[in-house]
């Protein structure tokens, strides 16, 4: 069963993309900080990643950053309640992510993962964005 580690420091939307997860059978661990996340990052292996860009101790995209130099080649799923991702720079950390614009579906948040898989899978080259309405 593929693991997903979900960082989002708003306890509703975890709770909301867990469940979604689990229902369409990934494993799920949560953390609410940047902190925290990273921690888990290191401690444990993860098929894929969901970061809110907009977290309250730190840069959704720092900590993708982070993970990204201890694992390049990492599924990224960026989530964001803002229309425009200004902080996707293109750096090497950040490409093949996918970026997720709240709210979405569970059915979008699902596409979104599976893009993310494929991209790092297929070594596309450029960020790629899935955002929802």
């Amino acid at each position: 069963m593929p693991r997903i580690l979900v960082v989002d420091d708003q306890k509703d939307v975890r709770a909301m993309i867990s469940m979604v997860l689990r229902v369409n059978q990934f494993d799920v661990v949560e953390a609410g900080t940047a902190t925290a996340g990273l921690q888990l990052f290191r401690d444990q292996p993860f098929d894929a990643v969901i970061v809110d860009i907009y977290l309250d101790d730190s840069n959704g995209l720092e900590l993708v950053s982070g993970m990204r130099a201890l694992v390049p080649d990492v599924p990224v799923v960026a989530v964001s309640g803002m229309s425009a991702f200004d902080g996707a720079a293109m750096s090497e950390e950040l490409t093949r992510v996918v970026y997720l614009q709240k709210p979405f579906r569970p059915a979008e948040l699902m596409r979104a993962v599976e893009m993310a898989r494929s991209a790092v899978k297929d070594k596309s080259p450029a960020p790629l964005t899935a955002c929802a309405n």
